[in-house]
């Protein structure tokens, strides 16, 4: 069996569904999303990253592309619902980053700087009494300072995808479960994708397969630099010993940091991936024990509210070598588009991520510069150099 499209997206997730309705709002038709899992994202039950995601959204990085991202993404969220007749669940509680060093201190100072220069104007820097006003339920015994962005907060990822998706199809967008698909080449042209039924052809494909792009990518002779790490997710039993609109609060020399989602405060503490299986979604309980050392230490409220170990949870996150996208077509093929490596800032830059690439894939003047992005910066030892912390 055989049937010719004209674009073919491969991931239904938030970032492959963005780039489905830019494409389609912009005019491009006979556009068909495939996607492995067998039922659009639903919270958890995917191993998708968009149903794995904690939904944080910020503004606040240390780099001007970052920031300029988010700020792209920032105008669509306002609009989304108004757009989609989704409700993308923007709430903008801020983030405060928390500095324990003069260094880490210094850095978040240089990064307001870059925030400045990319447009972002209400972040600021913050007091240890500041901070202690934005939450009082942590304990700031080391801390020495920290930077707020009021327009940071949070979003509900797997409605956006919705979102995307239902606006996407209204447009005539095909989107089609439990696929598989490899791509088969013609020179340095993709010929098509084939799937267990069928073969596909098109002038087209953009590979937004998450945290697994680089096995796809793999056979059009370029080493997408994008690997799998783990993320694990604690959540505590429903409480209200902290409020839903409590900012994201992290502390930069380690990386803890928490929310509150639905009644339950999540915990997160970054962790290297077992090397052995990065795509194992299996939770580690052992990682609790330096997780709650510190979120007792930090968050007094929560030493007596209990874990619920059926509703802890690992995501991937899809990491570059710099930490920034990739966009843009594939070095060595002429019509793959890659629209990888957010490295955990998939969710929060989907809006903007998708209308970019459908304004390089159109060749349409793009809403921002995205030289710095372009997925050869690697070949050409030229990777996007910017904070550690953000």
């Amino acid at each position: 069996m055989k049937r010719n499209v004209e674009t073919v997206i491969l991931g239904a997730g938030i970032i492959g569904s963005s780039v489905a309705f830019h494409l389609a709002a912009r005019g491009a038709k006979n556009i068909l999303v495939l996607e492995r899992d067998k039922t659009p994202l639903k919270l958890l039950e995917s191993s998708a990253s968009t149903a794995r995601a904690t939904g944080g959204f910020r503004v606040q990085y240390g780099t001007q592309i970052n920031a300029r991202l988010s700020l792209l993404a920032r105008r669509q969220l306002l609009e989304f619902e108004a757009v989609t007749g989704v409700n993308p669940g923007y709430n903008p509680c801020g983030y405060i980053f928390m500095a324990e060093s003069e260094a880490h201190l210094l850095e978040l100072r240089a990064s307001l700087e870059v925030q400045r220069a990319a447009g972002l104007m209400v972040s600021q820097e913050v007091s240890v009494s500041e901070i202690q006003s934005l939450n009082p339920a942590l304990n700031l015994t080391g801390v020495l300072g920290g930077t707020f962005c009021p327009w940071d907060g949070f979003v509900r990822p797997v409605e956006i995808a919705r979102g995307f998706r239902e606006a996407a199809k209204r447009l005539g967008v095909q989107f089609e479960y439990g696929q598989d698909a490899n791509l088969e080449f013609q020179q340095a042209r993709v010929s098509g994708v084939r799937t267990k039924s069928e073969f596909i052809s098109c002038e087209r494909v953009v590979n937004a397969t998450g945290a697994w792009a680089a096995e796809l990518s793999r056979a059009s002779g370029f080493e997408l630099p994008v690997v799998p790490v783990r993320r694990q997710v604690a959540a505590t039993i429903p409480t209200n010993v902290l409020p839903e609109n409590m900012p994201m609060s992290i502390f930069v020399i380690d990386g803890f940091h928490l929310r509150v989602r639905d009644g339950r405060v999540l915990l997160l503490l970054p962790q290297d991936t077992p090397k052995e299986d990065p795509y194992n979604l299996e939770f580690e309980a052992s990682w609790l024990k330096p997780l709650l050392e510190r979120a007792h230490a930090r968050v007094p409220v929560l030493c007596d509210v209990p874990i619920d170990p059926n509703f802890c949870w690992v995501g991937l996150y899809e990491m570059s070598p710099d930490h920034h996208a990739l966009l843009g077509r594939a070095p060595n093929t002429e019509n793959l588009y890659l629209v990888n490596g957010s490295s955990g800032h998939g969710v929060m830059h989907s809006s903007a991520l998708g209308m970019l690439l459908a304004e390089i894939i159109l060749e349409l003047p793009t809403s921002l510069d995205v030289r710095a992005l372009r997925p050869e910066r690697f070949l050409e030892a030229d990777p996007i150099l910017g904070s550690s912390l953000l």
